[in-house]
């Protein structure tokens, strides 16, 4: 049983939602069956490479809301994560595009490492507040999950795994996704946002059942 995951690594509710689909698998009775794989997707795909804004700057530009209704906002959200065990601190947090930091997720996946990849890209921008478009930066982290110095800094200098990215956000605007984290079972069931916990149990559980159903 596969579940596709479109996240981007700027998202808080993406990470809200990965800790709450991994509770949900620790539930289910048949989680060694299951292969998450992480798509890219990216929240404003038209945010220029090079450019570093602060989330909450970007934030207010974006919603047009004060600076105070952004703080109560991100307050909100990070009060959530801190549920889920995470320690956001969006207020040092720093947007930029996300290109690179998706082609390291994809060099990692290719390696098997696609899990970890997304696990650390996450931890570092929403907890850590690094930012994700500097090189050094990302060739750090692939060497801290387990991925060669060398060919990771020659992959991000060049245009490896370009091609990666792209088909994933062309699989998401084929499949009429406009928000993350999204969640596709199988190719059959779909989970949009980060729901609760008994949302994911139950999705994977009909899933699986439609599954089993279906080969039989």
């Amino acid at each position: 049983m596969t579940v596709e995951v479109w996240s981007d690594v700027v998202c808080p509710w993406c990470y809200i939602g990965k800790r709450r689909l991994e509770r949900a698998l620790e539930q289910f009775e048949h989680a060694d069956e299951v292969e998450v794989v992480w798509r890219s997707f990216q929240l404003d795909p038209a945010f220029p490479a090079g450019v570093r804004q602060p989330v909450p700057e970007m934030l207010a530009k974006k919603t047009g809301g004060s600076p105070e209704q952004i703080r109560r906002m991100n307050a909100q959200v990070t009060e959530l994560a801190a549920r889920e065990g995470l320690d956001y601190r969006l207020d040092r947090a720093t947007m930029v595009n996300t290109v690179d930091a998706h082609r390291l997720a994809h060099l990692a996946k290719a390696r098997g490492l696609g899990d970890a990849a997304h696990e650390r890209l996450l931890r570092a921008q929403l907890v850590e507040a690094q930012v994700l478009d500097d090189v050094d930066t990302l060739v750090r982290l692939g060497v801290e999950i387990g991925l060669p110095e060398e060919e990771t800094r020659r992959a991000l200098r060049g245009d490896d795994h370009v091609e990666d990215v792209r088909a994933d956000l062309a699989e998401a605007r084929a499949l009429g996704i406009s928000g993350v984290p999204f969640f596709v079972l199988n190719r059959a069931f779909a989970v949009s946002g980060a729901q609760p916990v008994e949302t994911f149990l139950s999705a994977l559980r009909t899933a699986y059942g439609h599954a089993r159903g279906s080969a039989a």
